[in-house]
């Protein structure tokens, strides 16, 4: 790659970048409500994203032994827990993947 094919890249980079965070406030008006379509996509798009990195996240999942499944089954439920009792995205994350990895690397390992 050389130093024009480089610069080409960040600029078409930062193009798309400008346009992404301004596009907002080009299309819609400060003064009034947001469309419903927006308002609606704002309420289901973040469930049906954590649905599908679940999916993701737990396709590979062989059953032929303990270790294959249980860590993530454990995680899992831990995850479940976490958001329940403390209703923080954050905290359930960090705690999953804490707990998944401790579990791999220590118990499962």
């Amino acid at each position: 790659m050389n130093v024009s094919h480089s610069l080409a890249i960040i600029a078409v980079m930062t193009v798309v970048t400008i346009l992404t965070r301004s596009l907002p406030f080009l299309l819609f008006d400060r003064s009034g409500e947001p469309p419903k379509v927006i308002l609606y996509l704002g309420r289901v798009l973040p469930p049906a994203v954590m649905a599908m990195l679940v999916v993701y996240c737990l396709r590979g999942i062989s059953f032929s032994a303990a270790p294959g499944w249980l860590p993530q089954l454990i995680a899992s439920i831990a995850v479940i827990a976490l958001h329940k009792w403390k209703h923080s995205t954050l905290l359930s994350i960090i705690g999953g993947t804490a707990l998944y990895m401790m579990l791999v690397q220590v118990v499962f390992g």
